[in-house]
């Protein structure tokens, strides 16, 4: 299961020396944001990579610049590296979406960045292809967007929950992979943590982060339930031997009334 994504400087050699030993399950590697050199950085990763953007046990993704910027030149480099996928920040509708495809080799993923207000209206429409499958929430930008200021994003803010709340269903809705946002303050464990535990409360199951202690704390909290998954093996065991018989909803001694909602829950759950 995708948890952690870790944000890896794409101009750092340093940080980029790093990305076996990482313990997120995903590694970004952005070219956007921070990156002066966007050309340099290109030519620092093909000069570390030339086997590829490959790195057994986590996906690699490189976060290339906007499509109005030089999203073309990045995607272009990249291609021949072959990561996991390509995310591409600043996506405003469809059309974008396929702009971003008609650049990417066809055998990599490609990830989006929801930070428009544009974006955040049409989530259910820019899952245009099977290759585009992951969303990313961009909070900052999207509340600068929206015209709200960074101050009310606070975990009891009823406007936030409408946003992580909308921004979730919404993606469940079309069939991505919903991302929960970057906390930019990371030194400040403790507030990660609440935000960490609230939206895995909302149903999210992955989150970004900047730090490799942000990672640790998103693999202790998002980590799969040992409980919960045993309580689902049973019911996905019980429920399809009754099945055989012809039952499809019985009481069961153990967790009461089973039915096909039930086990499909159970699916989900192992599945996770």
């Amino acid at each position: 299961m995708n948890r952690s994504y870790l944000m890896v400087a794409g101009d750092k050699e340093k940080h980029l020396s790093k990305l076996p030993s990482l313990k997120c399950d995903t590694a970004m590697i952005n070219l956007e944001d921070g990156v002066f050199d966007k050309a340099a950085a290109r030519n620092l990763l093909k000069q570390m990579f030339p086997g590829g953007l490959k790195c057994p046990g986590k996906k690699v993704v490189v976060r290339v610049n906007a499509l109005d910027e030089c999203a073309a030149e990045d995607i272009k480099e990249i291609n021949v590296l072959k990561p996991d996928a390509v995310r591409v920040p600043k996506i405003r509708t469809s059309c974008d979406v396929k702009k971003a495809l008609d650049l990417l080799d066809k055998d990599i993923e490609l990830h989006l960045s929801c930070e428009t207000k544009e974006a955040f209206n049409n989530i259910l429409s820019l899952k245009i292809d099977k290759r585009v499958t992951t969303l990313y929430l961009g909070i900052l930008d999207l509340m600068e967007s929206l015209d709200l200021p960074q101050k009310l994003l606070t975990p009891d803010n009823p406007a936030i929950d409408y946003i992580l709340s909308k921004f979730l269903i919404d993606s469940k809705c079309a069939g991505f992979y919903p991302v929960s946002f970057t906390y930019q303050d990371y030194k400040n464990t403790r507030e990660f943590t609440k935000w960490c535990k609230k939206v895995k409360m909302m149903g999210y199951t992955a989150k970004s982060a900047i730090s490799p202690a942000q990672v640790d704390l998103i693999n202790e909290i998002f980590q799969s339930d040992v409980t919960e998954k045993e309580k689902a093996k049973y019911i996905k065991e019980v429920f399809e031997k009754n099945r055989e018989s012809g039952l499809t909803g019985f009481v069961d001694e153990k967790y009461g009334f089973i039915d096909e909602p039930i086990y499909k829950d159970a699916l989900l759950v192992l599945n996770s």
